[in-house]
């Protein structure tokens, strides 16, 4: 008999992990070994998905509603969502601009890969958030990273981005309010985006998560943009998976098939909830939202003190870089000691790139509780440093 010579392919072998989710399982082994872990790793909303999302869930697979959809998604579902960016942002789109996907990521994907040929260039700010580059380079595209600084709060410099522009660049990505760095851009940022010409790429994932000013969707200042959102983070259904897309319609077909090939569609009872999510539960949003935003300034003040706060307070989503250069420049190492010492859990910064590194993302989705506990455990451990 032949002996089969197993090989993995170069793409598998050489994507990197997401270190975010290494950090949570090397906790939770912790935790069963009896260790009191308290979690800031993750962007995991500690909220209970809302009752109404939940009931319209439960009917609907009483009802049956546990079939195909058509591949783009449920037409009343992305009516919905037409409706809803009408409301919010005074743009209109039409439904046939829209599909629905099982989450964000499978959303991400569909763009990249209709969008990229091998060696076309992705713009990307440096930190970002850690999936963006892996799926460009699996998809044999590049990411071009510019370094943001806290200086400037994490935002681009527009005439930095016109220099790294070359005859291979398809987009420019942009995510706001941010993950790692809490960034919220303003309508003038994204508008000076938006001149520069090309396509971009909003990921919009954490509006509703914006406690000063106003989020802005990339729809309002171009038609060239592909938006990226779903339900996860301001509905806390992150295990839902649901999400979706909005592209310039002679891009619709195309992710269309890509979709019917590689993920038929989105299960239907959780379009259904997702339908109640929109209509009924914007109260939740802002009452979770103001939560967060209690956390945000608590975090921030213990930061400060503990001596390790960025220059500039983040104003949205439920993340803040924590300045730690001053006691190392090896934040994975400083991660996992602080896991091992302190018992909290915290993500690296070089999980973001670079640029990120000598600083630990610290997510605030977590109870008031934990922070307090989290922010004692980190002080002490810093003040032994």
């Amino acid at each position: 008999m032949k002996e089969c010579n197993f090989q993995v392919t170069m793409k598998a072998s050489s994507i990197s992990p997401f270190i975010a989710m290494d950090v949570m399982e090397k906790a939770q082994q912790l935790e069963k070994e009896g260790k009191n872990i308290i979690h800031l790793e993750v962007g995991e909303p500690d909220f209970e998905t809302p009752q109404p999302i939940k009931d319209a869930a439960i009917n609907a697979i009483k009802n049956g509603d546990t079939h195909y959809t058509n591949s783009m998604g449920k037409k009343e579902f992305r009516e919905e969502i037409a409706r809803y960016y009408l409301r919010k942002y005074q743009v209109e789109i039409s439904p046939e601009q829209i599909i629905v996907t099982s989450g964000s990521s499978p959303a991400m994907y569909l763009i990249f890969a209709a969008i990229l040929e091998p060696g076309d260039e992705v713009i990307l700010s440096d930190p970002h958030y850690a999936c963006y580059p892996k799926i460009i380079k699996f998809l044999e595209g590049k990411p071009v990273f510019i370094p943001v600084y806290e200086e400037n709060g994490f935002k681009y410099d527009f005439e930095t981005i016109k220099k790294y522009i070359t005859s291979r660049t398809k987009m420019i990505m942009v995510n706001s309010p941010a993950n790692p760095t809490g960034t919220v851009f303003t309508a003038e940022d994204l508008q000076a985006i938006a001149n520069l010409g090309y396509y971009t790429f909003s990921d919009e994932i954490y509006h509703g998560l914006a406690y000063q000013g106003k989020e802005h969707s990339m729809l309002e200042f171009t038609d060239r943009t592909f938006i990226l959102d779903g339900f996860s983070k301001r509905y806390a259904m992150t295990g839902w998976r649901l999400g979706y897309l909005i592209a310039p319609k002679e891009y619709i077909r195309p992710l269309q098939k890509i979709q019917q090939n590689f993920f038929i569609c989105a299960n239907s009872f959780i379009q259904t909830a997702g339908m109640t999510a929109i209509r009924e539960c914007e109260d939740d949003v802002k009452k979770m939202a103001d939560i967060y935003n209690q956390r945000r300034i608590y975090l921030l003040k213990r930061l400060k003190e503990i001596g390790i706060a960025s220059k500039i307070d983040p104003t949205g989503a439920f993340y803040t870089l924590a300045n730690i250069k001053k006691y190392s420049s090896d934040s994975f190492q400083v991660a996992f000691d602080i896991l091992e010492k302190a018992q909290v859990a915290v993500t690296p910064g070089i999980d973001f790139g670079q640029n990120a590194e000598g600083y630990l993302r610290i997510s605030y989705a977590t109870s008031m509780k934990n922070l307090e506990e989290g922010m004692n455990r980190l002080q002490e451990y810093f003040q032994k440093k």
